[in-house]
């Protein structure tokens, strides 16, 4: 069968070579042979160890835990493949890291979310491929094609296993809204939203909660679970309002300092994530992960082969 854009070739950094290996598995292909390791004063070395003149070649590579290195790591991949002569370069970039500053919210604030879009373009990408933006309009901060995807599908069809007689979708925050909106439609339940003032980043105040959650299993839904203060203090304030369990659900389980304990040791009947990116841990039997990596591979491949994206949905 001819190609569209001539050989598929997908390589990994060193993020989440799991998921990639996934992804390659689902798609019948193999990860491309490309030495991604460190020079001994710590500057990341790429070699690609294989021709990719004339290639679609896409870049696997979450923004993850330590995220300087990996951006780094993923920056000198594209230009290696740049130079290299590919005749078009995707970053497949399923967690996109400093999307939380998109705007400045004070004066003498970057917005570091759109110096990363423009780091990826002068590195060489043609085209990126990501999941669960932190804001949705980062997708306007890139001049080249952008394919975003929702993790909702794969998070609601697992949802749908369990009883949802006395469910009731809860946003934690107000930036929640839409995508707890969007479940809430899919799982056809009630939707009920937290009144939060943030203190500091990490640290929130819950100030009053709207709908009703008493008798009911409040599914808490969010885009990434990070230092983990603002889904402790909504489960402690759900089950105050007498809510008989609290189950999350995220895309990204980013569980920086205190997140992972605070998710151990929580109220939670059960915490839903996916492999966007590694757990730092083997998961324990709470904490239930599903895969995003036949998402990831089938857009890929319409990707590659020029079709509609949207139509997965």
């Amino acid at each position: 069968m001819a190609l569209a854009h001539g050989d598929l070739k997908i390589f990994t950094g060193s993020a989440n070579p799991k998921l990639a290996e996934s992804m390659v598995r689902h798609l019948g292909t193999r990860l491309g042979d490309c030495l991604v390791g460190r020079f001994t004063n710590g500057e990341v070395r790429v070699m690609l160890q294989e021709n990719i003149r004339g290639a679609d070649v896409f870049l696997v590579q979450p923004l993850c835990h330590p995220v300087n290195e990996h951006l780094m790591e993923l920056l000198i991949m594209l230009d290696a493949c740049r130079r290299a002569s590919a005749r078009r370069l995707t970053a497949v970039v399923p967690f996109y890291a400093y999307g939380r500053q998109d705007r400045k919210a004070r004066g003498r604030e970057p917005i570091s979310a759109k110096l990363v879009a423009n780091l990826l373009v002068t590195a060489g990408a043609d085209r990126v491929l990501t999941m669960d933006l932190h804001a949705p309009q980062i997708q306007g901060f890139f001049d080249i094609p952008l394919d975003h995807l929702k993790a909702a599908p794969i998070l609601a069809a697992y949802l749908k296993q369990r009883d949802l007689s006395d469910a009731v979708v809860v946003a934690p925050d107000a930036g929640s809204g839409n995508r707890a909106r969007e479940m809430a439609e899919i799982l056809d339940v009630p939707i009920g939203f937290i009144d939060k003032r943030r203190t500091e980043p990490g640290k929130s105040e819950v100030m009053n909660i709207i709908g009703d959650v008493e008798g009911r299993t409040a599914l808490m839904i969010e885009d990434m679970i990070d230092s983990g203060g603002t889904i402790l203090e909504s489960a402690h304030a759900l089950l105050e309002r007498r809510a008989k369990a609290v189950v999350v659900a995220c895309t990204h389980p980013v569980l920086s300092g205190p997140g992972l304990q605070r998710i151990l040791e929580g109220p939670f009947a059960e915490v839903i994530v996916t492999d966007s990116i590694p757990l730092p841990i083997d998961p324990p039997e709470r904490i239930r992960v599903l895969s995003v990596a036949p998402l990831l591979g089938d857009a890929l491949w319409r990707i590659h082969q020029d079709l509609s994206v949207s139509e997965l949905f």
